[in-house]
């Protein structure tokens, strides 16, 4: 727990917690970017995945499953599954840094796709040989 991080100290009255489990806490996101929009917490304030322990791993993504299923059978056809590591952006409404999942619900040309993700299309380039080497010896060490 870290004092003045808005998900180690609840703060009641801004944020409605759906379920709370051993190691972790499923979230409304406050603020949201659409109806059902969730958040899965860990309990024990860390920064990246590879803080967490096997179990704490365990526990995440077997929650993260069990609610983007809820999501997909009671809010939309379709949840995106985020997890932001933004070191270089300071912590603010929309960027806590602690841990955290985004489940988010999602449908055909949705408000997201529309001001957004439409135009993500211009930026897919196509992978090349020199990228594809560079890329993979930086991957594997070597």
């Amino acid at each position: 727990m870290l004092p003045g991080c808005p998900f180690c100290v609840i703060d009641e009255q801004k944020t409605v917690v759906v379920q709370k489990k051993e190691t972790l806490y499923i979230a409304l996101s406050n603020p949201r970017l659409v109806r059902g929009h969730l958040l899965v917490i860990p309990l024990r304030h860390v920064g990246k995945l590879s803080e967490l322990t096997n179990e704490e791993q365990r526990d995440l993504w077997n929650t993260v499953v069990e609610y983007q299923e809820k999501i997909l059978t009671t809010l939309s056809t379709g949840c995106d599954v985020r997890q932001n590591y933004h070191p270089f952006q300071r912590q603010g409404r929309v960027k806590v840094d602690n841990l955290h999942i985004h489940l988010i619900p999602r449908e055909f040309k949705d408000q997201i796709f529309l001001l957004t993700q439409s135009y993500e299309t211009e930026l897919f380039k196509d992978l090349n040989k020199q990228e594809i080497q560079s890329v993979l010896a930086l991957l594997r060490g070597g």
